[in-house]
């Protein structure tokens, strides 16, 4: 895909032909440059021979070669090297590589817990991968472009050049699903519509034989799902559920994602500020639409099913109102406190079907509650789910990737605060505890099932654009997904 970059390994000796080599180097050591030729390592020693050279982190030096040019980059302490730091300085030096003009750019990596084995390898590769990710096809000018990278190559430390070949490998196809994600996420409201979305997964679905189905306003009124018909009845783009189905063996696991297209708040509208952002309101749904691609790619061994609740939240004469009670597919109700409450009433509606349908396991991911990202920053996702084997298993599916998430409470204290008065639930409870009142919400939507959980996204399904370089959506949970579904299927 245009939004990946070639990854591959290479040798020390001969070194491929590449237009910088970067090389890392922790404080007060040397830079590890065992096997370069004779001008390369010359190349480094001269740099880290300079007067003021530390080894700070984001400190850097280049230098010129016959063969292309090396830039020796600090990264601090050996002891205070996280993935998050390492991650940060594969990217920067790709950033400044594109802006340099170099094409083909070579990372030489150091001997550490970061960068050996396996769950290591599969990060850096992903990473790297996608450091060409730029989401652009608004720019009307080329200029406003940047150069893109031709090449990635990894230098593994020595002795993991197999684990690296083998992650490079498993990682295409990933990569490729989490900037399919991200192009989904980005795309603005004005022409991400609920039809848009049923029509790109529609492509998809035609690309890769998986199947697809869709269930419009009357099929949702025949069903009862009162969800998707209230938040999106004030939209001139109705709402609609999609449902994808991958394989036909093998564990059947659910996949529900959150598809506002857009959420004003509604009638509860949402403060001016940073409204615009609200575009990626739908990333659950961009993230498990690429879940389903993925696993036909890779021909996972399991029955995949998808639900993708759609609808955007605006305000109109037929807009649902603060007080107003709807009904779900399951039978019970609900009395709506706040409209901008919005994301677990069509969730709820998709989590019915799914439950309804036999799911075995079932993960839903949403952009749901503020109250998510007071707790956690933007550092990590929320986890809620009643199941410690499967809180574990997808806490150890994110500590590998490296995409981070936090298991919070979510049980009948919780549940005791979304009763309503004139309904069996209301939508939204006092301002306390906001990530778990709303899992407790949702937890009466999985019928008998124990093995479900919620991811609450909300502060990390993209990045703002005070917050780093590189704004937009991000993809998030479809790498940890991967791990958890290959080790559900024993799948390598």
């Amino acid at each position: 895909m245009k939004n990946t970059v070639p990854v591959s390994i290479g040798s020390r000796e001969p070194l491929d032909e590449c237009d910088l080599l970067a090389v890392a180097c922790f404080a007060g050591e040397s830079p590890e440059v065992e096997g370069l030729g004779e001008a390369w390592r010359a190349a480094a020693a001269r740099v880290a021979a300079r007067t003021g050279w530390e080894g700070r982190p984001e400190q850097r030096g280049e230098t010129a070669v016959e063969q292309g040019a090396l830039s020796l980059c600090g990264l601090g302490r050996r002891e205070d090297l996280t993935w998050r730091k390492l991650s940060a300085w594969l990217v920067r030096v790709a950033d400044a590589a594109q802006v340099n003009g170099a094409a083909r750019l070579t990372f030489l990596l150091p001997r550490h817990r970061e960068t050996m084995g396996e769950a290591a390898a599969e990060r850096i590769a992903r990473v790297l991968a996608l450091s060409d990710y730029r989401f652009d096809r608004f720019l009307s000018a080329a200029t406003a472009r940047r150069p893109r990278l031709s090449r990635v190559t990894i230098l593994p430390p020595a002795g993991e050049e197999a684990t690296y070949a083998a992650a490079v490998a498993r990682t295409a196809s990933l990569a490729a699903a989490i900037a399919l994600a991200r192009d989904l996420g980005n795309t603005p409201a004005n022409e991400a519509t609920p039809l848009w979305l049923e029509e790109r997964a529609a492509e998809l679905a035609r690309e890769r034989g998986i199947g697809f189905t869709v269930l419009h306003r009357e099929e949702l009124e025949q069903r009862g799902m009162g969800g998707l018909l209230a938040v999106g009845g004030g939209a001139i783009h109705p709402p609609r559920l999609l449902r994808l189905e991958v394989g036909s063996e093998g564990p059947i696991v659910a996949l529900v994602g959150k598809g506002v297209t857009f959420d004003s708040g509604g009638i509860s509208i949402k403060p001016a500020a940073d409204m615009d952002e609200m575009k990626y309101d739908k990333c659950g749904a961009c993230a498990v639409l690429a879940l389903a691609w993925l696993a036909a790619d890779l021909a996972l061994p399991l029955r995949l099913r998808v639900y993708m609740p759609l609808a955007e939240n605006v305000l109109d004469s037929r807009s649902y109102r603060p007080g107003d009670i709807i009904r779900f597919p399951n039978g019970k109700t609900a009395e709506i406190t706040n409209t901008d409450c919005e994301g677990r009433l069509i969730l709820a509606d998709a989590m019915s079907l799914a439950s309804e349908e036999g799911a075995e396991v079932l993960l839903e991911y949403s952009t749901l509650t503020g109250a998510c990202i007071m707790a956690l920053g933007r550092h990590a996702a929320g986890l809620f789910t009643p199941d410690d084997g499967l809180a574990a298993d997808l806490l150890a599916a994110a500590e590998r990737t490296g995409e981070k998430l936090w298991r919070l409470p979510v049980g009948p204290e919780y549940l005791e605060e979304m009763k309503g008065v004139h309904a069996d639930l209301r939508n939204l409870a006092t301002r306390w505890g906001g990530a778990s009142t709303a899992a407790a919400f949702l937890s009466q939507f999985v019928g008998g099932l124990t093995r479900w959980a919620h991811l609450d996204i909300a502060g990390v399904a993209y990045v703002g654009r005070d917050q780093n370089s590189h704004p937009g959506a991000t993809g998030y949970g479809i790498a940890l997904t991967l791990d958890y579904l290959r080790r559900l299927t024993g799948t390598p």
